[in-house]
């Protein structure tokens, strides 16, 4: 699709009403109230804590995708960029699509923990773990939900943390993505060259206004993830991980990227026929390093040696107001390391506001360099 066509539709189709990193449940209620009239809303379980669990289906073709988001809590972007996308089929664009698919979206999977801000939910298990022993009831909806369905692509939603990056470079990896491992060896089995297809359909587009900062996830197999069940069972199942661009901790310009995704990911999938003979360039799609910090101090003078200081924002929940709060976690040489953020100590002792030598787990909004008081907020 075209790039200024997915731009367009996105500028005039976000969700004005969700922002920022912090969505609950009671977001997004009155926005679903608003596509009942043409969606078809279910509430389809509920939580540890009684929540409900909901999922949207629209469309009326025989090709079914499933997909869902905020299985963890705190990784809210891909439900953002999921209104935006409804807010377009529901005013009639990508006609194709509609008529083509049936879709059913779950919006938050996990509505405990998004409350809570966290990635597991309310009896601290993380449901990305437990796609086959079922110990939790939003595990549970998802299985009934795909089992009832029978869907043939799936598209599982998430988020990633700002530390990767696309390949062994100092790219950012603003989007990931995945088709599971089916089985131990990795075997290219023909659903999983069928989501190979779909996420190069993404990347040779997204390429244009994101170049370099795409990311292949590892496909490491463990059965008990939900992606890799399912891609087991032999359904085509593509991870999105919504991970970080410049200065957009709020992930508002990664929304758009996202959403962008989806978009093609349906066109494809209503216009062609995923046979999983296009898969061999998912190979190319770098495989994502860990090499990023969102701050390093370089050259910082300590009595054993000068050393980088390696610090990464805690997402905390304050007063139902998400904190970036910065902790320092590494206090070593980081040449082999990249920022989102770079402070230069030319070979001074960096203090804390106590005016020791900062040290591991040193929490605070600043640092003192030469007497100079130097911020490290967002």
């Amino acid at each position: 699709m075209d790039n200024t066509l997915l731009n367009t539709l996105y500028d005039t189709y976000k969700e004005p009403k969700i922002f920022g990193r912090y969505i609950t449940l009671k977001d997004l209620t009155p926005l679903m109230d608003k596509l009942s009239d043409v969606f078809t809303i279910d509430c389809i379980g509920q939580s540890v804590l009684s929540k409900n669990i909901y999922s949207i289906t629209l469309g009326k073709g025989p090709k079914k995708i499933l997909m869902w988001s905020q299985m963890h809590g705190n990784e809210s972007t891909t439900t953002k960029a999921c209104f935006d996308l409804l807010n377009t089929l529901y005013d009639g664009q990508l006609i194709s699509v509609l008529d083509k698919c049936t879709i059913k979206i779950i919006p938050m999977l996990n509505p405990d923990g998004s409350e809570a801000y966290t990635r597991l939910n309310a009896n601290q298990v993380d449901l990305n773990r437990d796609a086959q022993a079922l110990t939790q009831p939003e595990s549970q909806v998802l299985q009934d939900c795909y089992t009832a369905f029978k869907p043939d692509f799936c598209l599982n939603l998430h988020g990633q943390r700002t530390l990767f990056s696309a390949g062994q470079t100092n790219n950012i990896a603003t989007l990931s993505f995945l088709s599971p491992a089916a089985d131990v060896d990795r075997s290219l089995t023909l659903a999983r060259k069928q989501a190979m297809e779909i996420i190069n359909a993404i990347n040779q587009t997204l390429q244009l206004d994101l170049p370099d900062q795409i990311g292949r996830y590892d496909d490491g197999f463990n059965i008990n993830c939900v992606g890799d069940t399912f891609q087991n069972l032999n359904t085509p199942t593509v991870l999105f991980e919504a991970g970080h661009y410049k200065d957009d901790y709020e992930r508002e310009e990664v929304r758009r990227f996202v959403y962008k995704s989806l978009v093609v990911t349906l066109n494809y999938i209503a216009n062609h026929d995923v046979t999983g003979d296009n898969y061999q360039d998912y190979f190319k799609i770098p495989e994502n390093g860990k090499l990023f910090y969102d701050i390093i101090i370089k050259n910082a003078q300590f009595d054993n040696g000068v050393f980088d200081i390696g610090i990464n924002y805690q997402e905390r929940l304050v007063d139902k107001q998400l904190k970036f709060i910065p902790k320092i976690i590494a206090i070593e040489d980081l040449s082999d390391f990249h920022a989102h953020k770079v402070l230069i100590a030319n070979n001074s002792k960096v203090f804390t506001s106590n005016n020791e030598v900062v040290s591991i787990n040193y929490e605070n909004d600043f640092v003192i360099i030469n007497n100079v008081k130097l911020s490290l907020n967002l």
